[in-house]
């Protein structure tokens, strides 16, 4: 299975957007990595269902829907209708989370649950079988261009362990400050999955940074 990349949407040029989804559309990406952010979950207020809609109507890619928000249950649906293939919520703001993933697949997508940086992999074990993926945050959530937290790697590590442990189907997202220069190091580890942020948009050239981060851990 090839690695994937998911270029985070919430680095795009807002008053440029649908061309910045062409550009991820015809470039070698994989995902589409979406950021909600409700300003209570994470200090920041990202974009919501009507942007969410608009890209999901010029999108031609796996739409990753990452929601950084309280109460999520109660946007399941909402999110599942918007075109989102992929949701995935975070363990802080869930208190019954098998409830919360069993709803997400009900609704039609995949499940996806989030780790911050101080929440450890054990959390976990009673709940990784039911998974389709787990994204570790590198960063504290909320900004982009954040600089990547090292102990990311032993925590993916561990996370490869208690997935092949549970025979789990799970993939290994990392999600903040991946670059050239640590996504072999995050690939030889565990993940499969790479967002890329600014390091995509703010380059000179995103498709060439794109199909270059691709290359390289392929």
């Amino acid at each position: 299975m090839s690695n994937l990349i998911a270029p985070s949407i919430l680095a795009a040029d807002f008053a440029n957007l649908q061309r910045d989804i062409e550009m991820v559309n015809n470039s070698d990406a994989d995902w589409f990595h979406i950021d909600i952010m409700d300003g209570v979950f994470v200090p920041n207020i990202s974009f919501g269902m009507p942007v969410l809609k608009a890209i999901s109507k010029h999108a031609t890619k796996t739409i990753d829907v990452h929601l950084m928000i309280v109460n999520p249950d109660q946007y399941i649906q909402t999110f599942a209708d918007l075109g989102a293939d992929i949701l995935t919520v975070h363990y802080e703001a869930c208190t019954h989370l098998h409830r919360t993933v069993q709803a997400i697949k009900a609704s039609g997508m995949k499940a996806g649950v989030a780790l911050n940086p101080h929440t450890p992999i054990a959390v976990l074990e009673d709940i990784i079988a039911d998974l389709d993926l787990v994204c570790i945050m590198s960063v504290n959530p909320g900004f982009g261009g954040q600089s990547f937290i090292e102990n990311t790697y032993k925590k993916v590590s561990q996370l490869k362990h208690l997935i092949e442990f549970s025979e789990s189907n799970c993939q290994i997202e990392i999600d903040g400050g991946v670059t050239d220069k640590n996504a072999n190091q995050l690939v030889e580890a565990g993940a499969n999955i790479l967002v890329a942020g600014s390091y995509v948009f703010k380059s000179e050239n995103p498709t060439e940074t794109i199909a270059d981060l691709k290359g390289l851990v392929n």
